[in-house]
């Protein structure tokens, strides 16, 4: 773990110094869990947002977008259940003054056990080999069955308390489990406590009688009150969607672990609304589809699981996230959500608006069941970076930090680099680069030895470096360089936007998807 705990704090580092994230207002000392993205992340951000909005909107012809204002009449957030439900259970610990949240300090408490019970597994899959049978291990082992034993009581306990929203009994918890504060080292903590995580403002002034309105938490009610506006006008049949991606805005009191928990983050969701009754086989779907979509990315099948919630929202019937193993363990980075007929049906309460669907196969009407899919940006962008940093000791001696990105989602696609300053060959290169540059982004680079300037590029995960020599202006073919084998080949020229255009425009990924496509 301590070892995971020093890669991450190297990927942090790591964005700050190629431009992919820095820390708000860093000229004024921060701004606490508020970050800005670079002329290197903001690229590898966009291109995560294409990626999913081709997948959900291009690829499926029942889904559609929208793009709703953050600021929402204050009645919105009584009718979704956010003014009244949507808290935190905070704990303080007395000696360090600081606070956590107590259903994350139980999680992470759980996460130890699990650990121990795989180091038990790793040591005997290496005594033992093929021979291995890990179900036998598992049911056998004293030391399995001990941890198991442990885990599996306080999971029980845990989602006990948190479905009964019983904050003492999440404090017993802390106290019998003996965690303590990271930072004082003791166990000496306060009550349980609720706190409400949405941003307020006012909207006009002081002097007509302002109106109090919230900074949205999450961008699902633009889409549930626009579900009329958007389906009369694109006369969508159920079943169908609505995806959106925007801001949203927490006031998280434990905001930790760089860009993973954010009190401004970015969202990619979508709605999908269907028949009352036919919920779970779409959920299912749904599942299995976005689990496609993080896996066709590359970044290893093993390193995603599905983690059914201890407890369900207000508004669910059912609840999945799925994980991805980040340097800290794994941790949420989509919810797929069955959100009943809750939102459209408050809304329609609170506003007195009837807000339903004439099903004319059925001829009647009726307020359709919602699956929620719900992917961080922000926490997509860590899930990438911490998969793709590598560090590599090379033949001689050397070393290289390289991203091992998807090339879809790489900030930037080729180099083109002179390999002197002189002779035509700058102006070689840039020919090339105008040839390229409004299909894909491209990096120039005439700065120190070819040698560093892949290493440069190996930083930031650019898939493909191309060299412009003397042989160039005799034949016309360049030096192409591979980023993750960093093998070289001579090319054509006029083949280099053919090479960089199958790599990175996702036909193929996309080619997957569409055999799992929700139908």
């Amino acid at each position: 773990m301590a070892q995971q705990e020093d890669v991450f704090k190297k990927l942090v580092a790591h964005c700050k110094e190629y431009g992919f994230v820095f820390p708000s207002s860093e000229i004024y000392d921060g701004l606490g869990a508020v970050y800005d993205y670079g002329q290197n992340g903001v690229e590898m951000k966009n291109n995560i947002k294409k990626y999913w909005w081709d997948a959900m909107v291009k690829l499926n012809d029942n889904i559609v977008g929208l793009d709703a204002a953050i600021f929402m009449h204050p009645t919105t957030w009584k009718a979704s259940g956010h003014v009244d439900a949507f808290n935190d259970p905070l704990i303080d610990n007395r000696d360090s003054k600081k606070r956590y949240r107590a259903d994350v300090l139980i999680e992470e408490q759980i996460a130890k056990y699990d650990d121990k019970i795989e180091k038990e597994i790793n040591k005997a899959k290496k005594k033992f080999g093929d021979a291995f049978d890990e179900a036998k291990f598992r049911a056998t082992n004293p030391n399995v069955l001990r941890e198991q034993a442990k885990r599996d009581d306080i999971h029980k306990r845990y989602s006990e308390a948190m479905n009964a929203n019983d904050l003492e009994a999440l404090r017993q918890i802390i106290v019998d489990e003996k965690i303590v504060c990271p930072i004082s080292g003791t166990a000496n903590w306060t009550d349980v406590r609720q706190f409400n995580l949405m941003f307020q403002t006012e909207m006009g002034s002081t002097a007509d009688g302002a109106m109090k309105i919230y900074l949205r938490p999450e961008t699902a009610q633009g889409i549930f009150v626009n579900f009329l506006n958007v389906q009369k006008t694109g006369r969508m049949k159920l079943p169908f969607g609505i995806a959106q991606i925007g801001k949203a805005f927490r006031n998280e009191i434990v905001a930790r672990q760089f860009i993973f928990r954010m009190r401004e983050f970015e969202q990619m969701e979508m709605q999908f609304f269907v028949r009352p009754g036919e919920e779970m086989q779409w959920f299912e779907k749904w599942k299995a589809f976005r689990m496609q979509w993080h896996k066709s990315l590359g970044m290893g099948d093993e390193n995603y699981r599905f983690h059914d919630h201890d407890k369900l929202a207000h508004y669910a019937n059912a609840a999945t996230d799925i994980e991805y193993r980040m340097p800290f363990g794994f941790k949420e980075v989509e919810g797929i959500h069955s959100r009943t007929d809750f939102d459209l049906s408050q809304h329609a309460k609170y506003s007195g608006k009837k807000i339903q669907y004439f099903d004319p196969e059925l001829n009647e009407s009726y307020t359709p069941y919602v699956i929620e899919t719900s992917i961080g940006v922000d926490r997509m962008f860590l899930s990438m970076l911490a998969g793709a940093y590598t560090e590599e000791q090379l033949e001689g001696g050397d070393s290289r930090v390289v991203l091992k990105l998807p090339a879809i989602l790489a900030p930037v696609k080729v180099a083109v680099m002179p390999l002197v300053k002189k002779d035509g060959l700058p102006e070689k290169a840039h020919e090339l680069l105008d040839t390229m540059k409004l299909e894909f982004n491209c990096r120039y680079d005439e700065k120190d030895s070819i040698g560093k300037r892949y290493r440069r590029q190996d930083a930031i995960g650019t898939p493909f470096c191309v060299t412009i020599d003397h042989q160039t202006l005799e034949d016309n073919t360049v030096t192409i360089r591979y980023r993750d084998t960093m093998q070289q080949e001579r090319i054509s020229i006029n083949a280099v936007a053919d090479i960089v255009r199958k790599a990175t425009n996702g036909h193929e990924q996309f080619k997957q998807l569409m055999t799992k496509l929700v139908k």
